[in-house]
């Protein structure tokens, strides 16, 4: 456990049943223009309704942007903020999952012509903040509403890359259980698991801390708790609430600690065979776990200590950690997450390009507790090919 840390959240939050409505009062503060980051799926199915009447009864001018596809590459991302710019705007909403907030994040320090996400990339310390932000997930989530981090494609590298800058944490972040009410199931299961793999990943990386600690073991009951009903029972309110604000702590959690080997192997699967990250790091989660198992067996007793409600006590440290890795696989078994790149037609012969591009995300690859060689990743991408 590291002996200095510190802690970099949005620096304001509303959660619960009526949070939707303080978007009002927040513009309502000298705001000239609005430019709406969303997608093209959530204004067909209606689900940005209430920010856009919201905003229209403050009577601000605003401009949709919604051609943001899944997992966007760096170079979608910078037609984003390129048209961006070309607003003029003063503010920022971004109604969505991770890609859309990713995408508004990297408009909130690109006004300017200085670098470009490209440049990003190599620099990321390089921008500024230059328009303020506001985050309303319609998922729960990626917990990108809480983080300093933007993921984008580097097509080049088959691989996808996090922008990381503390200038990019939103100012604002609304919590509302209404705008996930209607998610898809498979939307809703593979975005809650991702949130489920960040609560766990930030409790057993070597980055942890007594602050990511806090919000990653909150989270991580959260989420285990409510996730199967959340994702299975539209009108389950308040299993919904319980998981936007898990995934919220699941992502401050990682702005304190960082994911590990789930999401640095995930990364590539995503990057050249464009599955949805969530997905990704669903197939990828028991082996890892499994992998892991010898370095954070301590830790994962510690976990069925906390979010275990009705959990034997008596059971040993090795039955502990067992029935966590046990209860991670069952929850995507019973979401019906995919766990086989068979799914995804992803040949054999593959397998060593995906080494080559898992083992390159370094940044993830340090928090592993359990250092993964090329040969482990071999045998952990060869258990899902």
């Amino acid at each position: 456990m590291l002996t200095d840390y510190s802690l970099k959240m949005p620096k304001t939050i509303f959660a619960g049943e009526h949070a939707i409505e303080q978007l009002k009062p927040i513009i309502n503060s000298g705001i000239r223009k609005i430019v709406l980051f969303t997608d093209k799926s959530l204004l067909a199915l209606g689900l940005i309704d209430l920010p856009i009447q919201l905003i229209e009864e403050a009577g601000i001018e605003y401009t949709i942007l919604s051609d943001i596809p899944a997992e966007p590459n760096y170079h979608e991302a910078q037609a984003m903020v390129d048209a961006f710019k070309n607003e003029q705007a003063d503010f920022i909403v971004a109604v969505g999952g991770g890609s859309v907030m990713d995408v508004a994040k990297l408009a909130s320090i690109s006004a300017t012509d200085e670098y470009t996400i490209k440049d990003l990339l190599d620099d990321p310390l390089a921008a500024k903040k230059h328009v303020r932000s506001l985050m309303i997930p319609s998922t729960a989530g990626t917990g990108a509403e809480a983080t300093p981090n933007a993921i984008v494609g580097v097509p080049e590298k088959d691989l996808k890359i996090g922008i990381v800058n503390p200038e990019m944490i939103a100012d604002f972040v609304l919590l509302d259980g209404r705008m996930i009410k209607d998610l898809p199931k498979p939307i809703a299961a593979a975005t809650g698991v991702d949130a489920l793999c960040h609560a766990i990943e930030c409790f057993t990386s070597a980055k942890a801390n007594p602050i990511s600690d806090t919000f990653a073991l909150e989270a991580l009951d959260l989420i285990m708790n409510h996730i199967i009903e959340a994702c299975t029972n539209p009108e389950a309110l308040e299993a919904k609430r319980s998981m936007l604000l898990g995934s919220f702590y699941a992502g401050v959690a990682i702005t304190a600690s960082g994911t590990t080997a789930v999401h640095a192997l995930s990364y590539p699967l995503g990057g050249k065979y464009h599955i949805a990250h969530g997905v990704s790091n669903a197939i990828l989660l028991t082996p890892v776990m499994r992998f892991n198992e010898p370095a954070i067996k301590e830790l994962l007793a510690d976990a069925y200590d906390r979010v275990i409600h009705d959990g034997d006590q008596t059971l040993s440290i090795d039955e502990k950690s067992a029935f966590m890795i046990n209860r991670l696989e069952n929850i995507v078994r019973i979401l019906e997450i995919p766990t086989s790149l068979k799914t995804f037609r992803v040949p054999e012969e593959d397998l060593e390009g995906l080494v080559a591009a898992g083992m390159e995300v370094t940044r993830l690859l340090v928090n592993n507790k359990r250092e993964v060689t090329p040969e482990d990743a071999r045998a952990i991408y060869q258990q899902i090919l």
